[in-house]
């Protein structure tokens, strides 16, 4: 093992051992911090100086992206007018290791003024900036820091308990799947969580279809004109009875000497898989992964007898599902 590798992997360990720390420590505070948040009718209004403030922007963000109105204040630029933006109806959380940063105790006082619900993080309950505090969340770690100053585990720490706060108000709110992707509509994530296997699928004329007494050289034009790769069987009553693939094909080239002769029926595969319309892409793409399948019919409910549609994995990966 490399020097370097060796001290990476010491920083590491002593950040770990900041979270488990912080974890065993966590009290009822941490359960008024979450009620306080969720019972808040305004916005969640996070505040900190440096590295405390890069820690508070992210926290913010999360909380926005889970549904939470916050946003993050610069202590310093706040007491230029930027003050206006805190309104009675908000709350106030501080982060500060220290606990004695200038910039955020200058402005502490006039959020008490205004009888605003303030929380406070901190490595030291003891400090200015704790005594302001309605809720005090002990988050004193040692640095990795040989020196014990650049704040290094201190910042792991309270970004890790910004999450678990961001969590258990999810948990609280019911917060589903449906609203995160209407709070993410790009990215990986938007494509993931908003589109549905209705919007990828091939329906009508352009679903791959054919019945059981098709003779095999009309089922192979079917596949090839549509280019799935496949095509549905069905029969005279409409109902879906089996699948036909390129796997199918080929078995059906070895044990048929006559293969064009034969019908689809003698060559299908019986029980294709499906899904329900209104099911996530992702989740079919995981389906299709699961079975190693490529394609999956579409169905309006339950019942798994008449498709509506057929989505490919090619469908899912050109749409850049994952």
């Amino acid at each position: 093992m490399s020097r370097f590798t060796e001290i990476g992997k010491e920083v590491l360990e002593k950040e770990a051992q900041s979270i488990i720390s912080l974890m065993e420590r966590l009290d009822d505070a941490f359960d008024r911090t979450v009620e306080a948040i969720n019972a808040c009718r305004g916005r969640v209004i996070f505040s900190g100086m440096g590295k405390a403030g890069l820690v508070a922007k992210k926290i913010a963000s999360t909380f926005s992206s889970v549904g939470i109105p916050s946003l993050y204040l610069h202590p310093a630029e706040s007491i230029h007018g930027d003050l206006g933006i805190v309104q009675k109806d908000d709350l106030v959380f501080i982060i500060s290791h220290s606990g004695e940063t200038d910039e955020v105790i200058k402005i502490l006082p006039w959020i008490k003024r205004m009888g605003i619900v303030t929380i406070v993080a901190t490595g030291n309950r003891s400090s200015t900036i704790a005594g302001y505090g309605d809720i005090v969340l002990d988050v004193h770690v040692e640095e990795a820091c040989p020196f014990n100053i650049i704040p290094t585990s201190s910042t792991t720490t309270t970004l890790a308990l910004g999450d678990a706060i961001a969590i258990c108000l999810m948990k609280e709110r019911n917060f589903t799947v449906d609203d995160i992707a209407l709070l993410h509509p790009g990215g990986s994530i938007g494509r993931s969580l908003l589109l549905r296997v209705e919007d990828l699928m091939h329906s009508g004329e352009a679903m791959p279809r054919v019945y059981a007494d098709t003779l095999m050289k009309d089922v192979i034009m079917e596949v090839t004109s549509k280019r799935l790769g496949t095509a549905g069987v069905f029969s005279r009553d409409e109902e879906l009875v089996g699948i036909i693939t390129d796997g199918d094909l080929r078995r059906a080239l070895e044990r048929y000497d006559n293969m064009l002769e034969q019908r689809a029926t003698n060559v299908m595969t019986m029980n294709p898989k499906g899904v329900r319309k209104g099911v996530l892409a992702a989740s079919a793409l995981k389906k299709m992964e699961e079975f190693s399948i490529t394609s999956l019919f579409v169905f309006e409910g339950e019942e798994q007898k008449h498709p509506i549609g057929i989505i490919h994995i090619h469908d899912l990966l050109k749409a850049k599902v994952t």
